[in-house]
């Protein structure tokens, strides 16, 4: 437990305070960032900036040219404040007097000192780094020693401090609790979007991260003699553009053509974004031999509840039909659904307008259950008919046999 001074001992609302160090750390890990508190001649400032806590002290990044960095020269250190906030949530109350909020904020009060060790800063540097994604430090350049020499890192020993926090449901007086308004909480959190790769990068998104999901919602890599399946990725959209760029692939597609690599940067913008809610897992398929990207494919509306998924979103360059790679493609997402998911069910839909892309799921022993009608809309805004297709977990080892019976070299003809 912090001891409490003069300068932590709430006058109000205590039942709000903590001085547990367990619980201060923890608010202080989950933020990224704090607001540090400081005079100069006189005059309050406030400086937002990151932090990262090591042990029972929170180091505070800067720069070496600014106010707090300069006055900590002195061998006097500087006093500082800092706070961290957590928002927690909104809190609707039938009066608006009582309107509130659902926070942990912690609020710690010391003399730091600028860290001169070279050891020590790159530790904590490292440490910061850390802190964004686990790994992300031997994943990326370290700092030069010019860039070590521009940065300054400040050092709080974590003496006084304070926790404050409320975390409960609309406070209404006695008399409003009648009134016809809606009362309660709107929870609140951060949450990562997808991550978007700068102009340039070709390294795919690294696993920190993609968000921890259920497996069904992992576009592991699937490799085949033919085929490999990769998690799609911003950087893949040039060569799926190349890959892609034909007016027949696109006949049944519902969203409009790409007319070049960045409008397809915005198609698989919008694959990831549908990955990131959960509703879609997309793969880029490669050519096992070249190593060429020849099309994309999916896993859509994955239930692991109901143990079914469909497969979907598959589009592959005309110069690789009946080369063995669809065929393949699929065997290797069929055997992941049925064998590693433990899928009861698999799904297919297409237009039935779309005669090539019938015969080639019947091919893969899928049977036809019937039309959908109307349940997609197309690009140029009309509705389309599409015929829906399943396979289910009995019928897969008849299935698995029949795909590999296919996909086995043709033996030639003894002369």
């Amino acid at each position: 437990m912090y001891p409490r001074t003069e300068r932590t001992t709430a006058t109000r609302m205590r039942d709000r305070m903590s001085y547990d160090e367990a619980v201060a750390h923890a608010v202080l890990d989950e933020a990224y960032h704090c607001t540090v508190g400081f005079t100069v001649d006189g005059e309050p400032r406030l400086l937002p900036t990151l932090h990262v806590r090591v042990g029972n002290t929170l180091y505070l990044h800067g720069s070496t040219g600014s106010r707090p960095l300069l006055a900590a020269r002195d061998e006097a250190g500087l006093p500082v404040c800092v706070a961290v906030t957590l928002l927690d949530g909104l809190v609707y109350a039938r009066s608006q007097f009582n309107h509130s909020a659902n926070y942990r904020s912690v609020v710690a009060h010391g003399t730091a000192r600028l860290v001169t060790d070279e050891q020590e800063k790159r530790d904590v540097l490292t440490a910061l780094v850390e802190k964004v994604a686990a790994g992300r430090s031997t994943d990326s350049r370290p700092p030069s020693r010019r860039e070590l020499a521009e940065t300054a890192v400040l050092a709080l020993p974590l003496r006084e401090v304070s926790v404050r926090a409320r975390a409960s449901g609309a406070n209404d007086d006695p008399a409003d609790l009648d009134l016809p308004y809606w009362a309660g909480v709107l929870p609140l959190r951060l949450t990562p979007g997808a991550p978007e790769p700068a102009d340039g990068v070709t390294a795919p998104v690294p696993a920190y991260l993609r968000p921890a999901r259920s497996p069904w919602l992992d576009p592991v890599a699937l490799r085949g003699e033919h085929v490999v399946l990769e998690p799609l990725d911003l950087s893949h959209a040039e060569e799926l553009y190349a890959a892609l760029d034909d007016e027949e692939v696109w006949r049944y597609v519902g969203s409009p053509r790409p007319g070049g690599a960045d409008e397809m940067a915005g198609y698989v913008r919008a694959a990831l974004d549908a990955h990131h809610r959960g509703v879609r897992t997309p793969w880029v398929q490669r050519c096992a031999v070249t190593g060429a990207v020849v099309g994309t494919t999916s896993y859509y509306q994955p239930d692991p509840e109901l143990r079914t998924v469909e497969i979907g979103y598959t589009q592959l360059g005309r110069p690789w039909w009946r080369t063995g790679i669809n065929t393949e493609a699929k065997l290797l997402l069929l055997t992941r659904a049925f064998e590693e998911l433990d899928a009861i069910r698999v799904t297919w839909q297409t237009s039935t307008l779309n005669e090539r892309s019938q015969r080639a799921i019947e091919r893969l022993g899928a049977t036809r259950e019937g039309t959908l009608r109307s349940n997609r809309r197309r690009a140029d805004g009309t509705w389309r008919q599409s015929a829906l297709y399943s396979m289910l977990a009995e019928e897969w080892p008849s299935a698995h046999a029949t795909l590999r019976e296919r996909l086995r070299p043709a033996v030639p003809a003894a002369s």
